[in-house]
């Protein structure tokens, strides 16, 4: 079985730490059919620094998936800039990896391989690749899975290995495109204590696309709240709540009402 973690307090404070990542001025426009350019994003500005969780939270169609694909390198903007550590991001690359609501894992390979899959060209001897496959086979908790296929597992284990397939890569920064939200209640609760346990573990940049209230404000140190046509920021949210985060708190509920009749 799948190993069940406690989530402790951290002493990061990513207010003071660098900028990793910077967002000027993204616009982002489709063309339709006799109609001109539909507008899906507008003038988006916002800085993330090292080890900082971001929750990018708003209504289905503001354009949040399509912000992910652009910082991701998958599709270019209509205007504005993206820069990684001070340099523009115009392609996919290791420094930024995706975690999606479908898994994608490859059905004929094992867990293990499946993590593994990303080192194929990194120059590592094969003793330091199975040692790093290890290593994060255990940081998800599949220790007792590794050599079973996707198809042998479950959903929550399917998205276990597919955090620990990109992280293998070490990359800056982690973009989550609502990533546990075919799970059930649970799974998504353990999901979201693992990832928890993970961002204090490596000290990732995560940029977590949402549209749960109650799911932000768990996570978030910070929430970037967007609103539609076109997609754009309405406000930029500190959750200064204590680590670890209880849901029964005053303060948890008191930063989902608040949130909640923003997005009303």
């Amino acid at each position: 079985m799948t190993t069940r973690l406690r989530i402790v307090g951290t002493g990061r404070k990513p207010e003071v730490a660098p900028v990793v990542l910077e967002i000027q001025r993204l616009s982002k426009r489709f063309g339709t059919h006799g109609s001109g350019d539909a507008g899906v994003l507008k003038e988006i500005s916002m800085k993330a620094r090292r080890g900082e969780m971001i929750c990018i939270l708003g209504r289905s169609g503001c354009g949040k998936s399509t912000l992910l694909k652009i910082l991701a390198g998958f599709m270019p903007p209509s205007s504005g800039l993206v820069r990684l550590n001070g340099n523009p991001v115009s392609r996919p690359g290791p420094d930024r990896c995706v975690v999606f609501q479908e898994d994608a894992l490859f059905p004929w390979l094992t867990v293990r391989e499946n993590i593994a899959f990303g080192l194929k060209g990194r120059k590592m001897d094969r003793g330091e690749q199975q040692r790093e496959v290890d290593r994060f086979v255990s940081l998800v908790g599949l220790t007792d899975y590794g050599d079973y296929l996707p198809q042998e597992i479950s959903g929550g284990m399917k998205q276990r290995v597919s955090l620990a397939r990109v992280l293998i890569l070490q990359p800056e920064v982690l973009l989550m495109d609502e990533p546990f939200a075919a799970l059930d209640a649970q799974t998504r609760e353990e999901m979201q204590n693992l990832l928890l346990y993970l961002w204090e573990k490596l000290s990732h940049t995560v940029l977590f696309v949402t549209h749960d209230v109650n799911e932000a404000v768990l996570l978030a140190d910070r929430i970037i709240l967007f609103e539609k046509e076109p997609g754009r920021i309405k406000k930029d949210i500190k959750i200064s709540l204590p680590r670890p985060r209880e849901k029964s708190t005053e303060g948890y509920f008191a930063h989902c009402r608040s949130i909640t009749s923003e997005i009303r």
